[in-house]
């Protein structure tokens, strides 16, 4: 059971992924509406693994992901986007991202991506 941080700016997906993950019997142990919310609590939470959402607010999910690679590379960040962001998806594994999923979730595509991740 991997701890988790979902990072999303939209209420409903965070639920849904909040959701998904539980099914796959993962613990999320916190959610953050943007990236500045995202690097605090990435160091007081400590997470194996966060979902970082793209477009966000205050900061994108491509800055958070810097910053919290500066402070913490050992932390796996899996980016969630949405279609037509490829780009940001490549600057984003460039940038030490693990892997990536796209929206809208598809369950067990959700659950191979974090699983690969983790193991």
């Amino acid at each position: 059971m991997a701890k988790v941080l979902v990072v999303d700016d939209a209420k409903f997906m965070r639920m849904t992924l909040t959701n998904i993950l539980q099914k796959g019997n993962h613990e999320v142990v916190g959610e953050a509406e943007n990236g500045q919310e995202a690097i605090l609590m990435n160091e007081s939470l400590k997470p194996d693994l966060i979902t970082m959402d793209i477009t966000m607010p205050e900061m994108n999910g491509i800055e958070a992901l810097k910053k919290i690679k500066e402070k913490a590379d050992d932390v796996n960040i899996v980016m969630c986007s949405a279609m037509g962001q490829q780009k940001m998806v490549v600057e984003a594994i460039e940038n030490g991202a693990k892997d990536f999923i796209v929206k809208p979730f598809d369950e067990a595509r959700v659950l191979d991506a974090i699983d690969r991740v983790l193991n």
